[in-house]
Formats: C-alpha cells, structure tokens, sequence
C-alpha cells in the first residue's frame, strides 16, 4: 500500500499545480516552473535510448499473475550439527490492473487457503530505466518441515524428514536500493514490469545499499522430543547416551553496500531473456543465544562483515500490446558466528501474462 500512496501523492502534487496555476494568476510563473522541473526529474528517471529500448505506449495495462514463494533456512551449531528447515511453497494467482505508475494487485494463496493464517509474505519491486528498490517482509508464523537433521555419522535420522515442526519461527524484513549505470540503453522495466520493451541487447553495472532485520527462534526441546520419539535405538541403548541437538536464537541487523551486472539478451524479435547478480558486503550487528538440553548458554551480541547475494532472472516476450513471460529474484543471506552459522534462502517465482490498453497521444 505504501507504494500506491507515493504515487497518489506524486499525482496530487501534479494535479495541484496545474490548479494553482490556473487559479492564482500572480504566482503562474513560479508554479509553472515547479511543474516544469518536476516534469525534468520524472523524464530524467524514464530517458531511454530510443535505439536499444522502446518505451511505453499505453497509460493503462491489465495482468494474471501466478507467484509462487519459497524460503529454506540451514543452521549448524560448532559440533556440526545441521539443520535444514522449510514452510511449504505458497502458489499465489490474481489479477493486477495499472495506471502509469499505479499497479495495484490482489493474490490468493490456493495452497494454502484455508492455513497459515499467521503467515504474511510481502515482496514489493519498484523498477525506473535508472534506480530499482525492493521491500520485503515475511512472518511464516511456525508452520515449518524438517528436510533434513544431521546430528552424528551414527545416527540416522531419515524418519524426521518432512516432518512437520512448530518449533521454530522467523522473521526477516528490509530494502535493497540499487543504481543502474548504462541506464539509458539497459532497461530492468523490460524485463520485470514490462513497461518498456528493449530492442537490443545491452549490460549494465549495478550498485546499491541494503538493509536487513532477521529474527529466529527454535524449540529445542521439542526437537528433542521428536528425536527422541521418532528415531529408534538399539534396546541396550542407554537414555543418557541419546544424541541431543543444540541450536540457537538469532537476530541482526544488516546494513549492507553491493555492486553487481545485470544483461539483457534480446535472442528474437519481441523476446528477451534477462539476468542480473549482485554481491553485498554486509555488517551484520547481532545477538543471540544457544540452546542445548533445554538450558540457555550465555548470550552474544558482536559485529561482524558477511557477503549476501541478489539474483533476478527473467524471460518475456512483449509486442507492447500483448506480454506473457516469467521472472525470479532469489535472495541469499549467510550468518556466521563461532557458536551459529545459517544460510537463508528465499525468493519469488512469477509466470504472468497481459495486456496494454489507452494509447498515449502522439505529440
């Protein structure tokens, strides 16, 4: 929603200024010169190189998309103990209607319609031909599955995959912000909100700043129990010789500068196949506990520098009335501690076709 609100708001302020024009006769120049200046931010924003990419040609567009969100997260303790956790993947279909910069949209989650009513998943990209920004936010509440659990090379837990496991909850929410250099001739609009159509290949440079808040947390005790329950010992296995885990809580703060490239590959007319992959240098200022046999050990709160990853691929074809294609951003996020390391994976997978209606006037 806060999306739909800047671009009310920038419409507005437009609109106003046309009426104080009109309406205050005094101030008419200083008026029109505000008008004409935010006229030049916003076109400087939009400039391509008519060449390499052509631009819009409709004011309002009409789209079915089909999302499909996945999340994996993998934790290893200093004993070598893994655990590989996981929601299932929600299949999201809606429809989306835009005006210019407006796009509003609602999805329905068919796998999960009637479940997971604690879970909120909200990945929200904005794409000019020079500046990009991705918000994102996601609560799974504690509907997670065990994939996989190694606890020792004696052990084996192949009874506890795909269980299902309420112990354990997330959290994660921030931004990416990215500048793209050969702006007039690379266009990520063809590629991902299908506002411009790009007409020959081209590459561009990336760079960029981010903010993360990550939280975990973990049952160990049922963990434990479920190890316990579920997996069988020999009869002459002695209960204090019973493998235990020991994993942890976790919460950071990330603030994160990236540089990456990105390259649209136009291989037939109206068709474009498009990648991009940056790296973040990230601080990450964390804290946190580990667990082991239902006893907390003494917290840790240090700073530390990790590299991320931002990648985005996409295929679409677009004669600039009709379009149809597929798009992927996948996030990663590497947590590393002495006593705690985990990897985070999650994205966003969108197959989507439309339409484009109201032609501009020429000029």
């Amino acid at each position: 929603m806060k999306v739909v609100k800047v671009s009310l708001i920038v419409l507005l302020i437009m609109q106003s200024v046309s009426l104080n024009a009109d309406t205050i006769p005094e101030r008419k120049g200083f008026w029109q010169q505000i008008k004409h200046q935010a006229g030049k931010i916003i076109e400087s924003f939009t400039a391509v190189d008519t060449n390499y990419v052509e631009p819009q040609h409709y004011k309002f567009t009409m789209m079915l998309q089909n999302t499909n969100t996945y999340e994996k997260y993998r934790l290893e303790n200093n004993e070598g103990q893994t655990i590989t956790l996981a929601p299932s993947p929600s299949v999201k279909v809606g429809p989306f209607v835009g005006y210019q910069w407006i796009f509003l949209g609602y999805t329905v989650d068919l796998r999960n319609f009637n479940e997971n009513k604690d879970r909120t998943e909200i990945d929200l990209s904005l794409y000019s031909s020079r500046i990009g920004i991705d918000l994102f936010y996601r609560k799974m509440g504690n509907h997670y599955y065990i994939r996989n659990l190694f606890i020792n090379h004696h052990t084996d837990t192949k009874a506890l995959e795909d269980l299902p496991f309420n112990g354990f909850q997330s959290s994660i929410k921030g931004f990416n912000l990215y500048y793209i250099f050969n702006n007039k001739r690379f266009s990520y609009p063809a590629a991902f909100s299908q506002s411009t159509v790009q007409r020959r290949s081209a590459g561009s440079f990336l760079a960029g700043i981010g903010y993360t808040r990550h939280q975990t947390s973990i049952d160990i005790g049922e963990l434990n129990r479920m190890v316990k329950e579920k997996i069988q010992f020999p009869s002459n296995h002695l209960a204090t010789n019973e493998p235990h885990v020991a994993f942890g809580d976790y919460r950071y703060t990330d603030f994160s500068v990236s540089a990456g490239y990105g390259y649209n590959w136009v291989f037939a007319h109206n068709w474009l196949l498009a990648s991009s992959l940056s790296a973040a240098l990230g601080y990450k200022q964390s804290d946190g506990d580990i667990q082991h046999d239902n006893k907390w050990s003494a917290a840790y709160h240090v700073g530390k520098l990790n590299v991320d990853a931002l990648g985005r691929f996409g295929l679409v074809w677009n004669n600039t009335k009709w379009y149809a294609g597929t798009s992927a951003i996948i996030h990663y996020y590497r947590f590393n501690r002495q006593q705690l390391t985990s990897n985070t994976l999650f994205g966003n997978l969108n197959i989507y076709v439309g339409f484009n209606f109201g032609r501009y006037k020429k000029q």
